[in-house]
């Protein structure tokens, strides 16, 4: 279950990516963010977004154009 969740539909890369580091931000260490974006670039900037900083990467799924992502806060 996520702590927060962030609805990117409606912006294209980088902005997903950038309101996600936004929003980890302000999380403690172990919550959850559910990002949902409608950019198909997400499905691969989002992985290496979490790569880079250390984040994990926990869920991934598509719901018809919508992708959901659950990250952990390193």
């Amino acid at each position: 279950m996520p702590d927060q969740t962030l609805d990117a539909t409606g912006l294209k890369c980088p902005m997903p990516v950038l309101r996600a580091r936004r929003a980890l931000k302000s999380m403690a260490s172990g919550a959850v963010l559910e990002l949902m974006a409608d950019d198909p670039a997400s499905a691969k900037d989002v992985p290496a977004f979490c790569e880079l900083t250390g984040d994990t990467l926990e869920e991934t799924r598509q719901d018809g154009a919508i992708f959901v992502f659950h990250i952990r806060k390193a």
